[in-house]
């Protein structure tokens, strides 16, 4: 008789062992029953009937799909090779159980084909200098076919490196190349330009009032005396203006004259 109760105690153990499940925080568990779904359980110590039931864990947290690189001909016709991470989880469980088989490879497989898809439709400086707007496109295409029939949402798509033919990169820096060259000639005629009208400026109104020039040849003479290494030969500003009247100028050109002396 003892041993009777005994057998029935380890069949009862048994029975609830078998049926005892453990869901842990992160996860939710997906019965079937006869292979039909039948409930969603809870983390926790949930029961199933044994031989009848079978429950499936899925994991809710965020998983990082680091996607393997691609050559991609951009719509420019330029080949180049990208690397990309996708950010995604599970936020329905039965529908990731039962609509796909495995949504990790369905999901990887959806993200490297919108990937090509994408950059196959951008310029390559589209991809090197908007990068942002072609995640946030990439994102939003991947979700679209993912979150409904799969319960699948992709959180975030970053497009890590884009790698270019040494080729292209030679091209590409003879370009920058000459583009500071044409800011630095533009710069400097835009001085040149500023300096002209300065010096007209200055020229005019020096030429209203003689006695400045006298001031600002003076000044000019004692700056150069300064410098050990300059002989200087003093000339009066009349003789000064005496040989440019000879040559024809009047009295704003003689101002100018001695302005462009005395500047350098």
């Amino acid at each position: 008789m003892v041993w009777i109760i005994v057998v029935c105690v380890l069949v009862v153990l048994a029975f609830v062992a078998l049926s005892m499940r453990v869901v842990s925080q992160w996860q939710r568990g997906v019965v079937l029953r006869f292979g039909r779904l039948i409930a969603l359980r809870n983390p926790g110590i949930n029961l199933i009937l044994p031989l009848v039931d079978r429950m499936i864990k899925v994991d809710l947290r965020v998983v990082t799909m680091v996607l393997e690189p691609q050559e991609v001909i951009t719509r420019d016709n330029v080949t180049i090779k990208v690397d990309a991470v996708v950010y995604f989880q599970v936020v329905n469980p039965e529908k990731a159980v039962v609509n796909v088989e495995d949504f990790r490879q369905a999901t990887t497989q959806i993200a490297l084909t919108t990937l090509r898809s994408v950059l196959g439709q951008s310029d390559l400086d589209e991809v090197l200098a908007h990068r942002d707007q072609i995640n946030v496109k990439l994102g939003k295409i991947i979700d679209e076919q993912t979150e409904e029939p799969w319960g699948v949402r992709v959180g975030l798509v970053e497009v890590k490196d884009v790698l270019l033919p040494e080729v292209m990169q030679r091209v590409m820096a003879k370009q920058a190349e000459a583009e500071r060259e044409k800011r630095a000639k533009v710069i400097h005629a835009q001085g040149e330009f500023e300096a002209s009208e300065k010096l007209a400026q200055a020229a005019a109104i020096i030429g209203a009032q003689p006695a400045a020039l006298q001031l600002r040849y003076l000044q000019t003479l004692v700056e150069i005396a300064g410098e050990k290494s300059n002989t200087i030969i003093p000339l009066p500003i009349d003789t000064l203006a005496s040989v440019f009247r000879g040559n024809g100028h009047d009295t704003k050109g003689i101002v100018e004259s001695v302005m462009k002396l005395v500047q350098k």
